[in-house]
């Protein structure tokens, strides 16, 4: 990029205002400060719905959204704000204590360009607050210049388009995958701990049934009491039932064990080199990631999951940027379905289940493997399938979808991986997305 276009960009950055809403006044008065040093024009709310008032009168550059607050919550203030055709386009970078998975995802889900943490550190909100402000003011820039220029200046957007893909995609898996990966690593050591205790309390419990046997036959029970008390609490069911119990909790411990290592699986940083792995430990990872979604709604049954996995040899490949490409297109054929569902009879989704099919195989003839992702859903239209990959091209509501997710994935694909991603699909009849990957 030209230097004059950078110092444009850098020139302008000052001279945009920043919106920051939380309900709490200290939280305000730190990040206010903070800004305020780096010259940004802030502007402050303690309330969703001081927000969106403030919101009529004045457009901001960017928003620092709090989620947890009183009467409206930070998620439902960004589904108002990008319901908005006004301030849709605003990014938004939600504040939040909150280091769920689910919280994560969905507000990414609805539109959100990042996230920090509570308590967040200074060097960090001014770094994530200056990108995006970059990415704002370049994307204004440029539209202004479209007007203006030839084809020339088409050329050069699409390669700064391509850019920003690279940027967003990168922004998302390194905070989801820090997150992941992070909630992982804290539950191991607990985790460990626990295991190992059952273990212990079996081998002491073992060793003290024993003792109690023996000793029941060298001293049978003569006083009543003891009789009594022993039938009171069912003596001979509590020596049976409890080893059973330490059993069932060690098969607890190992499904969360099993459900940690699918975790990192899924935030597995990549390298600047492919390394081989398994491309059904990423489907599953994934599977596991949206599992909240696909469980029964008010409004419809749980979405099915058929996995018919032939068996893969392992594939060079950067599987952090592969699990992206399986979330965005599981995710998409979630959305449809919730849609779908909203105007279909719940007795009808009884009987007529929506089911997504997820099959691998080898392509001998071409040296590659094959994922096939399938919905029964209500599938695509010639002109949605043809622009489907288009850069910002969603059928989706304002603020419920961007437009970068299956640009992105169709880059990962054939530009980092030089596989290929079509699309088969039949109004009313189902979407098919096939991924193939050279071996």
């Amino acid at each position: 990029m030209p230097n004059r276009i950078i110092n444009t960009l850098d020139a302008r950055l000052n001279k945009f205002g920043i919106l920051v809403v939380d309900d709490t006044p200290a939280n305000l008065e730190v990040m206010g400060e903070t800004l305020s040093l780096a010259n940004y024009d802030v502007s402050a709310v303690t309330s969703g719905k001081r927000a969106l008032k403030q919101l009529q009168h004045e457009i901001p550059s960017l928003i620092l959204l709090d989620i947890q607050m009183p009467e409206m919550d930070g998620f439902e203030t960004c589904e108002k704000i990008k319901a908005n055709p006004n301030t849709a386009d605003i990014p938004i970078i939600f504040i939040t204590a909150l280091s769920d998975t689910e919280s994560i995802v969905k507000g990414f889900s609805l539109g959100a360009v990042d996230y920090i943490t509570k308590p967040f550190k200074e060097k960090e909100l001014l770094a994530r607050v200056q990108t995006h402000l970059k990415l704002y003011v370049l994307n204004e820039y440029l539209e202004e210049q479209v007007d203006n220029r030839t084809a020339e200046l088409q050329i050069a957007l699409e390669q700064v388009h391509q850019s920003k893909l690279q940027l967003v995609q990168h922004e998302k898996m390194s905070a989801l995958g820090n997150l992941v990966s992070g909630v992982a690593h804290e539950i191991n050591n607990p985790l460990g701990f626990l295991n190992g205790s059952i273990s212990n309390a079996k081998e002491y419990l073992g060793d003290f049934l024993d003792y109690l046997e023996l000793y029941q036959k060298n001293h049978p029970p003569v006083s009543p009491n003891l009789q009594e008390k022993a039938s009171e609490i069912d003596l001979d069911y509590l020596l049976e039932d409890f080893p059973n119990l330490l059993d069932s909790m060690k098969t607890a411990i190992d499904r969360i064990q099993n459900i940690s290592t699918s975790l990192r699986t899924f935030s597995r940083a990549d390298t600047q080199n492919k390394t081989q792995a398994n491309i059904r430990d990423g489907l599953d990872s994934t599977l596991l990631i949206l599992k909240y979604r696909l469980k029964a709604k008010e409004y419809r049954p749980a979405i099915q999951i058929v996995k018919e996995y032939g068996d893969l040899p392992l594939v060079d490949c950067f599987l952090g940027q592969l699990n992206q490409v399986f979330m965005n297109i599981l995710a998409n054929a979630i959305d449809m379905f919730d849609e779908v569902a909203h105007q279909l009879d719940l007795e009808y989704l009884k009987t007529n289940p929506q089911i997504i099919t997820i099959q691998t195989q080898n392509n001998h003839e071409n040296n590659s493997i094959e994922i096939r992702i399938k919905d029964n859903g209500k599938g695509m239209t010639p002109e949605v399938k043809e622009k489907a990959f288009e850069y910002l091209f969603t059928t989706k509501v304002v603020g419920k979808g961007t437009g970068l997710g299956l640009a992105i994935a169709h880059q990962i694909i054939t530009e980092k991986h030089g596989g290929s991603l079509s699309i088969k699909s039949e109004l009313g009849k189902g979407t098919e997305f096939i991924i193939c990957l050279p071996i």
